[in-house]
């Protein structure tokens, strides 16, 4: 078996995240992006120690799991959301696998006397509350896209006409903004080149209150009169309502969503959304999760995993905006939130104050540092750091306080898996662990342990 080569073969299971597993020729090779089941043909692109990868090139054979046709125009072009011709159910029992393999390596605990189950999503279709797509070309010079990239290209984008993974209301303002620039002459910015004009659209709402933020993000390279795609935008048929129009300036090289300079066209530059009775307001890039639905069912897991702590301080370290450290705050005595994005932390703080919640502070600083300077201490600590997992050396001062309770929540099981190990040194058990599905479709999920002394 050599690089280059093409075979073809069964994908036995796939592991978390998205590694479809094929045994041949007694070795056995990784292929990405695949279901259980599929017989696929695929080339050998790594071979190192013993073991290879390789590239998926087409579905030969349906998966038996594959019960369904497909859900939108552009799969499976579009990579990103592979598991839909899938039931739901199946969905959610191949996840379920995926953890309970990779964790049980791990802890030495029987994973089934610790599993706490899998959450579903109460939404499996149009669930995001957030999406950006990308203006550009499906293929070279050819005509204005706006949508998500090409599987495995960073280039070719597909004009996502009726994507399912956000509301109905995304895919009419989408369309509408996709037929204004197809009418203008306003080149797609070139990653490469550094030149053109339109970069994203950025759509956010909130679910529950049903408020819609546009934000188209330019470079300052041309002008164009932005006052007719308003009127359009305000114009449309929609479930709910459009409460800002903003005009973002990025002038980075690198293809990011962010704002050197916002100009609000119309209306205002927030929106509100409602989890668990608490109210917040969401502006343009503060983080939120995704999926507002299921972000309540994990927060409901989380304060049930924290349990009694009337009398206790809570720290939420990795804390974001604050969502989950004023959930906390009900049920404790104080809740110290500590992240290291300034902006969240102006935002955790505005939305304490909008729900009147004085027993949370929150501090803006990486929680490697913060730790040091810090007076209190915990008596209980809920970790949600980013997809990188707890930095090596944050790990041994969370550790040192020796609180009775930890609660890791984890957006990437790999990076859980990794920190695991340290915990249960220092003398942790692993009580619980459950999955909540915040992605259908997708190979993501999110993952809740609970560890006690």
């Amino acid at each position: 078996m050599k690089k280059g080569e093409i075979y073809e073969g069964i994908i036995d299971r796939v592991d978390y995240p998205n590694r479809g597993l094929i045994h041949i020729e007694d070795t056995d090779v990784i292929v990405k992006n695949g279901i259980p089941g599929q017989k696929v043909r695929f080339r050998i692109n790594k071979k190192r120690n013993g073991r290879c990868e390789g590239q998926l090139l087409e579905v030969l054979e349906k998966s038996p799991l594959e019960t369904r046709g497909k859900q939108c125009g552009i799969f499976p072009a579009c990579g990103g959301c592979m598991y839909q011709t899938m039931s739901f159910e199946a969905q959610l029992d191949m996840k379920e696998q995926q953890i309970k393999r990779l964790l049980s390596s791990v802890i030495p605990e029987e994973i089934d006397n610790v599993w706490d189950g899998i959450i579903a999503s109460p939404s499996e279709f149009a669930y995001r509350n957030k999406m950006e797509f990308s203006f550009g070309d499906a293929y070279k010079d050819g005509p204005l896209t706006l949508g998500l990239h090409k599987k495995g290209s960073s280039y070719d984008v597909l004009t996502a006409f009726n994507c399912r993974l956000v509301p109905p209301d995304f895919v009419r303002i989408l369309n509408t903004v996709h037929q204004y620039f197809l009418n203008r002459p306003a080149p797609y910015y070139h990653k490469m080149q550094h030149i053109g004009y339109l970069r994203h659209l950025l759509l956010r709402t909130g679910t529950k209150t049903g408020e819609i933020l546009v934000h188209l993000v330019t470079t300052s390279q041309m002008y164009i009169d932005m006052s007719p795609l308003v009127y359009e935008l305000l114009a449309l048929p929609l479930d709910g309502k459009i409460i800002g129009i903003i005009h973002v300036i990025n002038d980075s090289l690198s293809d990011v969503v962010q704002s050197d300079r916002s100009i609000v066209l119309w209306g205002q530059d927030h929106f509100y959304e409602s989890l668990l009775g608490l109210r917040f307001r969401v502006s343009s890039f503060s983080f939120f999760q995704p999926n507002s639905g299921a972000a309540e069912l994990l927060y409901t897991k989380v304060r049930e995993y924290i349990g009694d702590v009337k009398d206790q301080v809570v720290f939420d370290l990795y804390s974001g905006t604050g969502t989950i450290a004023q959930l906390a705050a009900a049920v404790a005595r104080e809740v110290v939130g500590v992240e290291i994005v300034e902006e969240a932390v102006e935002a955790a703080k505005r939305n304490a104050e909008l729900n009147n919640i004085t027993n949370c502070r929150f501090i803006a600083g990486d929680v490697l540092k913060v730790l040091d300077e810090l007076e209190s201490k915990p008596d209980t600590i809920i970790l949600d750091p980013p997809r990188d997992g707890i930095h090596p050396k944050a790990l041994p001062k969370i550790l040192s306080y020796g609180v009775n309770r930890i609660v890791y929540i984890s957006c990437k099981a790999t990076s859980l898996a990794r920190d695991l190990p340290a915990f249960l040194a220092a003398g942790y058990h692993v009580e619980k662990v459950c999955c909540v599905d915040q992605f259908c479709q997708t190979y993501h999920i999110e993952t809740v342990v609970k560890m006690s002394k």
